[in-house]
């Protein structure tokens, strides 16, 4: 039992990619002597190794990590989910230790764990599939003009410039009849144990250079053999992704591989400013910068 605290605590170490969490998470939770939960919507799918920077083997030897490498990509995996899936994780880890890890950049996944989600109906599989192949087709223009149309609140006051929530957003008002936003009542819920946010930067110079590098590096790992695997389902939206839609698009003759391979760098310099504003709204989170050498032991003297 970790003697830094007797009250139940969990971890959050955030932060845009590239930005150096896994490494640093596993040092922490390596001195805690516990567990990391992933708070990854790409990482918990099999087969997407390479282009999610999945921990490596190596890394998952050295602590134990949960939600990772753990569902068929053609499973369906929601916020939601991941709120049940952790909190349950978290009542197991705590037998043994007070402290549990999250790491992760997928906000949120970390809001669901941390403040609990506002119940929402279920959508439709066959429009979710529908507007995910449309998409595919017709790009993020067609999306936003979509959303424009059908769901004007949203239009108004959603981030236009994210895949994902146009996805979502369309699914739903299609599904359900009215826009996703009337059904948010911004209330958090109480949860049995102590919440420390942290979130990791770097310099934006620093932080471009780190994730151009890490794509030239996941393209010599073999991307893009990883994308030739996963195209019989390259029509789910688990890999409307950064990394993967890119190189179908290469494998459908739409671009060289060297274009293909700028665009995974671009949009991804794109998620990690997502990202930044994303945390930055929650004033919850302590700001570290990766770089310092004792940036782990600081993280932990957050908890006593």
């Amino acid at each position: 039992m970790n003697k830094l605290t007797k009250e139940k605590t969990v971890l959050v170490i955030a932060g845009p990619t590239a930005v150096g969490k896994t490494a640093i998470s596993i040092n922490v939770a390596k001195q805690l002597s516990t567990d990391i939960i992933s708070a990854d919507s790409r990482q918990c799918y099999q087969g997407m190794a390479i282009g999610t920077a999945m921990p490596t083997a190596i890394e998952l030897q050295q602590v134990r990590h949960f939600f990772v490498n753990e569902f068929s990509v053609t499973q369906n995996i929601t916020a939601a989910d991941f709120e049940l899936f952790a909190l349950q994780k978290l009542d197991e880890i705590f037998i043994n230790s007070n402290i549990v890890v999250v790491c992760g950049g997928t906000g949120l996944y970390i809001k669901a764990l941390t403040e609990g989600l506002d119940e929402m109906p279920k959508v439709s599989e066959t429009i979710s599939q529908s507007v995910s192949e449309n998409y595919e087709k017709y790009g993020l223009v067609w999306l936003q003009e979509m959303i424009k149309e059908e769901d004007p609140l949203f239009y108004e006051l959603g981030e236009l410039s994210n895949p994902a929530r146009l996805l979502r957003a369309l699914i739903f008002k299609r599904s359900i009849g009215q826009s996703i936003l009337s059904y948010r009542t911004g209330k958090k819920k109480n949860r049995p144990f102590r919440i420390i946010k942290v979130a990791l930067e770097l310099p934006r110079n620093i932080l471009y250079d780190r994730i151009n590098l890490r794509v030239d590096a996941m393209m010599k790992a073999g991307l893009l053999d990883e994308v030739k695997s996963l195209l019989p389902y390259r029509h789910l939206k688990n890999l409307h992704t950064v990394g993967y839609t890119e190189l179908f698009d290469y494998l459908d003759k739409k671009c060289s591989l060297n274009e293909a391979t700028a665009l995974i760098q671009q949009h991804s310099r794109n998620y990690a400013k997502r990202q930044l504003t994303w945390f930055r709204k929650d004033t919850e989170y302590t700001w570290m910068n990766a770089q310092r050498t004792n940036v782990a032991n600081e993280i932990i003297a957050l908890i006593s």
